[in-house]
């Protein structure tokens, strides 16, 4: 299946990241940041931001001179034994900050096998979950997460995807037509979040961006309730902001 696919800041940010990775990799008994900007190219300021985050995610550690190695989360992810479970773990504690980043529920989504799957979320007391009261899987076209994926896809895939889940109004927002949905699907820019204004759900609002890595099509969406809706531009863009660690944790 084609991929419609315009890299976004997080996707350079987990390639660059990738580049660091695998430059410290080679190097089993460290290597300094000096050597790192000589041999990957990147510019002081970026290098160091790009450091910063991967010794947060523990992706690369220092050693007592300065230089940096391979972290643990680095050896979990890289190990075929038990990456699944490390790549889980690691994933629900990047969402758990994500969330109260953006003090709002979030959520990685997956398009598998023709299918809308929420595959991790994270919810807490202050930032509650979206109540699923229409599968998923059947509401791609009204929700934040449906649209992100169903935009990722190529217009064969929408028009597949379509002819399998009947459109049904959801809400008085919700878009019911074919050709209104593919046309807004086709003007949605990549770089920008995908909205869904109480289409799913009265009461709700919801932002998604893609984190498409590879051939595999995927979106971090957040949830709000509508009285916080004054807040969902700003927590999206915070969420587009922390997707670059998502993305490296599947690329690894």
């Amino acid at each position: 299946m084609a991929l419609m696919n315009e890299p976004t800041a997080p996707y350079h940010s987990a390639q660059d990241a990738l580049r660091v990775l695998e430059t410290v990799a080679r190097q089993s008994t460290g290597i300094t940041d000096t050597q790192l900007a000589r041999e990957t190219g990147l510019g002081t300021d970026r290098l160091t931001a790009l450091l910063r985050m991967l010794r947060r995610e523990g992706y690369v550690e220092q050693i007592t001179d300065g230089a940096y190695v391979a972290g643990a989360s680095l050896s979990r992810l890289g190990s075929a034994h038990g990456r699944d479970e490390a790549l889980r773990e690691k994933l629900q504690h990047t969402l758990d900050r994500l969330r109260d980043s953006v003090g709002a529920a979030v959520y990685i989504s997956r398009y598998i096998d023709g299918e809308v799957h929420v595959t991790q979320y994270a919810e807490g007391p202050a930032t509650p979950a979206v109540n699923e009261w229409v599968d998923f899987r059947s509401s791609a076209h009204a929700s934040a997460v449906g649209k992100s994926l169903l935009g990722q896809l190529d217009l064969n895939g929408r028009r597949d995807h379509l002819s399998r889940h009947k459109m049904a109004r959801l809400t008085s927002r919700t878009i019911t037509n074919e050709r209104v949905l593919l046309s807004r699907l086709d003007a949605q820019p990549p770089t920008v979040p995908v909205l869904d204004l109480q289409e799913y759900a009265v009461g709700t609002v919801c932002a998604a961006v893609p984190i498409t890595a590879g051939s595999s099509v995927g979106c971090l969406a957040l949830s709000l309730p509508v009285e916080h809706a004054h807040r969902l531009r700003q927590a999206a863009q915070t969420l587009n902001r922390g997707a670059a660690p998502v993305l490296l944790s599947l690329a690894i």
